[in-house]
């Protein structure tokens, strides 16, 4: 068994890799952003669209705009665990990172990330929802 100091160690730990695992999501989230197109269209490069989520054309505009690509968000109302387990069950994805708050998956040089809360970058607000983006790098 443990003592009580070493459980809390252990919490730390395991609290401060949850930081670094979302930490790294976001940075990657930015990196394949800045460097890749987000796809818009109806077979999203043969990735399925998450069941009742809905096309926000104004987050893909305020993305189009600021980063000069294509983009195609997509929003729902279903926690992130909810989600990520319908793309952890999708042929050929392979999933990076799936906690309570992000998740993201590649099949080549198409990345799925799911997160909340999520901030709409043309507003800066803060958003409750799930926000899903399909993105396809170069």
């Amino acid at each position: 068994m443990f003592d009580a100091a070493s459980k809390k160690i252990i919490e730390e730990k395991e609290e401060n890799n949850k930081m670094k695992r979302a930490g790294l999501l976001m940075l990657m989230f930015v990196v394949v952003i800045l460097s890749g197109t987000v796809v818009a269209g109806p077979d999203n490069f043969g990735i399925p669209v998450y069941p009742g989520a809905t096309y926000d054309e104004t987050t893909s505009k305020a993305v189009k705009q600021m980063m000069n690509s294509e983009a195609a968000c997509y929003r729902t109302n279903d926690g992130v665990q909810k989600v990520a387990a319908f793309y952890k069950r999708q042929e050929g994805l392979k999933s990076f990172v799936a906690d309570e708050k992000n998740a993201m998956f590649k099949k080549g040089k198409i990345d799925i990330t799911v997160q909340t809360p999520w901030m709409d970058m043309k507003t800066g607000k803060m958003n409750s929802d799930t926000l899903i983006s399909i993105v396809k790098n170069p």
